[in-house]
């Protein structure tokens, strides 16, 4: 799941100290992690071919530390759901 080009990297950035992205937020965040293993809010993501109609899959427009941060936490074995919600535009 991509950004935007002007975000590129942004991601993978927020996934290599996952833990440290929620220790920033609030206190409910890191307890909806913990409990839950997932995000707290859905980020938003829209269908890549309102963009370019050649193009597919998914961008990230809103919650690119929330995707971050479940990369890392992936990554990183910690918990994870096996199923997130994400608000998804699509054409």
């Amino acid at each position: 799941m991509p950004t935007g080009a002007s975000d590129a990297g942004c991601i993978e950035s927020y996934a290599e100290n996952p833990v440290h992205w929620v220790d920033v937020r609030r206190p409910e965040v890191g307890r909806h992690w913990e409990e839950h293993g997932t995000w707290l809010r859905p980020p938003l993501l829209i269908d890549r071919r309102l963009l370019d109609p050649a193009d597919s899959g998914l961008q990230v427009l809103e919650g690119r530390t929330r995707v971050g941060v479940l990369r890392g936490r992936l990554r990183e074995q910690l918990r994870v759901a096996p199923a997130h919600q994400a608000w998804v535009g699509r054409p």
